[in-house]
């Protein structure tokens, strides 16, 4: 037990960095409201060095810096969780480098580093990133990037390196006014609007009654693959085009550059959903219970959630793998909620297990590649998913390159997907049309969450029956047994859960995600 206790002691965080703290450092806070220009300045500072980082929490926000600073004439490479990208041949690295939060190098050294959107310190699940690379990134001059609130926060925890912060303070350049009256109809939307929703489901009923009034409209939301994301902003944002009106998830909150003239709120309540897992042996998930319960940490910080990161560990708890394999699949980037990518993240895994390398024929084979273009909503969900599990084959063949061997073919093929969805997205009127006539009427536009799937199984039989005689498109999962075969084995979760059937399948798959984590996950607590 005393071992353990050494081994859960994170009560000096700022010590595991040592290449940081050979540097003195300077820390400038460059704090104020969106479109202030507090990152245009950082950036600007970033562009003028002979080295430098930026670290943000997006792939798109990382793949803008790396193209505007190379369109500058700036050698910048892009490193990302599936992506590595070099601006010199011959994949010789350059000065200056755009990547998310996550892939923060905290020994290589730099003139300049720019931390974006600081105070997401504080995020109970990604918080983590933050703190590492505030703590650990090498550079004589880092400059972070967020609201004001966060510098009480930044200050508290440079008082452990003793760096001391300066702050700069940005105006809003543009004036911020709530309107007096609500819209009242749609019929009052004008060219410049941007309607938010907070569920699928609105959101595809405004787009199509925007476009029945006449008025085409673009549509954002957030398991949009990125391509599908700037091209929709692109056509919004374009003054030739006659796309005018934007309908969008709060997915536009990060990441997007959008010309919008004035906000509408479709509802002021965000539904949140609590999901909770259940238990039923000792694994690697209760050890990591044991690991929390331990940790020692300073006041100003705590352990971060590590729920996505015990879901998956739970997934694959029957699946054979040594345990550095295991640790580095559990902190696979997946959603979770969504069946099909849980079930490509399990056969991956299986996969792995038996030493049988995951080409792009036997990839292929499992998604039914080539794929066409969607004809309803629940088609353009199924691509979507197709185009995450991609992105999870990418990540994991930088973790294991023998093993995951086709990444360049893998990412031709994602760009070909990505244009179907983009032709999708455009199409997503005709869509919806598609979805309400297979139902009889009743819009089949399924939701992210398996919550709102298990509630819909239960009002009758004909959408059941509808979603389970499509094959591409049915929700499978994998059962949680190491003697099944894959492919032969499979279970529709909606339709047997539905039942009741597959309760038991589901109980020993349901809980677990996580973002790429270091040895530690720790983030500063919120005072």
């Amino acid at each position: 037990m005393e071992d353990l206790r050494k081994i859960s002691d994170l009560s000096d965080p700022a010590q595991w960095y040592p290449e940081a703290r050979a540097f003195e450092r300077k820390i400038i806070f460059h704090a104020g409201p969106t479109n202030s220009g507090k990152t245009y300045h950082a950036l600007e500072r970033f562009s003028t060095a002979k080295s430098g980082v930026y670290c943000g929490p997006l792939k798109l926000l990382a793949n803008e810096v790396e193209r505007k600073t190379n369109g500058r004439g700036i050698p910048c490479d892009l490193v990302t969780g599936e992506e590595r990208k070099y601006a010199h041949p011959d994949d010789v690295p350059s000065g200056h480098v755009a990547c998310t939060v996550e892939m923060t190098s905290v020994t290589q050294p730099y003139e300049v580093a720019v931390i974006d959107e600081i105070q997401m310190l504080r995020d109970a699940t990604r918080g983590w990133a933050w703190t590492r690379a505030l703590l650990g990134v090498a550079a004589k001059e880092i400059h972070l990037c967020g609201e004001e609130a966060a510098i009480p926060l930044v200050r508290s925890l440079m008082l452990s390196t003793g760096e001391e912060v300066e702050v700069r303070r940005y105006k809003r350049l543009t004036s911020l006014t709530v309107l007096d009256k609500h819209l009242g109809s749609l019929e009052n939307v004008r060219p410049g609007d941007c309607i938010v929703a907070f569920s699928k489901n609105d959101l595809y009923s405004l787009s199509r009654q925007i476009e029945a009034l006449g008025k085409e409209c673009a549509v954002i939301y957030g398991s949009l693959p990125p391509g599908a994301k700037l091209n929709q902003a692109s056509k919004f944002n374009d003054p030739s085009d006659p796309c005018k009106i934007l309908v969008a998830t709060d997915a536009i909150g990060m990441g997007l550059n959008l010309s919008i003239k004035r906000i509408i709120f479709n509802s002021l309540i965000r539904p949140m959903i609590n999901e909770k897992g259940e238990k039923e042996m000792d694994r690697l998930t209760t050890s990591q219970d044991i690991f929390v319960n331990l940790s020692q940490v300073e006041k100003n910080y705590f352990v971060c959630n590590v729920d996505d990161f015990k879901f998956l560990a739970d997934m694959i708890q029957h699946i054979p793998l040594h345990l550095r394999a295991r640790y580095v699949f559990c902190c696979s980037p997946i959603n979770k909620k969504h069946p099909f990518i849980c079930t490509m993240f399990l056969k991956f895994a299986r996969q792995y297990s038996r030493n049988e390398p995951i080409t792009f024929e036997w990839f292929s084979r499992q998604i039914g590649w080539p794929l066409a273009t969607p004809k309803n909503i629940r088609d353009l969900m199924h691509l979507e998913a197709v185009h995450d599990v991609m992105d999870l084959y990418l990540w994991l063949s930088y973790r294991f390159m023998d093993m995951f061997p086709d990444t360049s073919i893998i990412r031709d093929v994602q760009q070909e997907l990505d244009s179907i969805i983009q032709q999708g997205v455009i199409n997503i009127t005709k869509l919806i049309r598609a979805s309400e006539t297979k139902s009889d009427g009743v819009a089949a536009l399924p939701d992210d969450d398996i919550q709102t799937k298990k509630k819909e199984g239960k009002k009758g039989s004909n959408s059941k029956q509808s979603s389970s005689q499509e094959k591409p498109t049915s929700a499978v999962l994998e059962q949680a047994d190491p003697d099944l075969e894959p492919g032969k084995d499979d279970v529709n979760f909606q339709d047997a859960f539905n039942s009741g059937k597959g309760k038991e399948a589901w109980k020993s798959t349901t809980n677990f995600r996580c973002l790429e984590r270091s040895p530690w996950t720790i983030k500063p607590r919120t005072r």
